[in-house]
């Protein structure tokens, strides 16, 4: 899976450091222009992060994704489905839990066609 972050963004380190940690390949491309690899797989506003995993140039991880909802999506990919997303940068979510705070959050399921689902609510850390 290859991760585009910005060479400056701490947080997307740790998240790639807990995907090594879960057994996933991970590859991180640092880049200035986030806007143009969020452009270029249509994310939709509001569903976007601070960087974006692409695995096998075919579904998008956007944001703090938990890496045991990246494998439940990688072996059953719903029909039109292009990815999931956590937007934003949950207070709890892989790569931003202090191992003290947390708060529930959304994993939300990217479609192809430009829209987004509810996917899963996220109620404990990983």
């Amino acid at each position: 899976m290859v991760v585009y972050k910005h060479p400056l963004c701490f947080c997307c380190k740790k998240w790639i450091r807990y995907l090594e940690e879960k057994g996933l390949d991970v590859q991180p491309i640092s880049r200035m222009d986030m806007r143009g690899i969020k452009g270029h797989w249509h994310l939709p506003p509001g569903m976007t992060s601070c960087h974006t995993a692409v695995w096998r140039q075919q579904y998008v991880f956007e944001g703090h994704v938990p890496a045991r909802y990246i494998r439940r999506f990688l072996l059953d990919p719903p029909p039109g489905a292009l990815g999931l997303a956590v937007p934003g940068m949950p207070v709890g979510s892989p790569g931003m839990y202090d191992g003290k705070t947390f708060e529930p959050y959304t994993i939300y399921l990217l479609l192809r066609d430009g829209d987004y689902r509810y996917y899963t609510r996220v109620e404990a850390p990983e």
